[in-house]
């Protein structure tokens, strides 16, 4: 039968307690190093929660313009009745949604937009509107027709721009 010395014993047995108390420092490291990480990661993910909204602004904002264009251009084509006055522009978002009738045909409609989207910064599908006759950089619409719209948020985009100001 072999026998081990108890010298050799020994060694083994500082070797198994030296490992171990090496283990508990790298998980010690390892957590230090994953809390950095995380604490880094964290100021971009809220970075790409607002650059997302953003981003759902612009593209909300350039589908109500469209269809706003293409009300307009029907209305100078003639395909449309509009109101003396109005200059060819709606009255209000949600005739965009109802749609109005054919020039030519009184049964048909045609509708320029789905539904009034939603502004991301307010949460509602409340947006502001000038008329063609406001200022360019008028807060209060005039209430005779759609022209352009902008959002009512009061808040500062990443670039530095108002919202309001898209």
């Amino acid at each position: 039968m072999l026998s081990v010395s108890p010298i050799r014993k020994r060694t083994c047995r500082q070797r198994d307690n030296s490992q171990a108390g090496l283990t508990l420092l790298e998980l010690i490291l390892t957590c230090s190093i994953l809390l950095i990480l995380s604490s880094a990661a964290l100021p971009i993910a809220r970075y790409a929660v607002v650059r997302e909204k953003e981003a759902v602004l612009r593209h909300n904002l350039d589908e109500i313009r469209d269809a706003i264009d293409r009300y307009k251009d029907a209305a100078d084509h003639q395909a449309i009745r509009v109101e003396i006055g109005t200059e060819g522009y709606p009255p209000d978002l949600q005739t965009l949604v109802t749609g109005v009738k054919l020039g030519s045909s009184g049964d048909k409609k045609i509708v320029f937009l789905r539904k009034i989207p939603i502004d991301p910064m307010t949460g509602s599908a409340d947006w502001g509107l000038r008329a063609v006759q406001d200022d360019p950089d008028s807060r209060h619409w005039s209430g005779k027709d759609v022209f352009d719209v902008y959002s009512q948020s009061t808040g500062t985009a990443m670039d530095g721009t108002k919202y309001s100001d898209w």
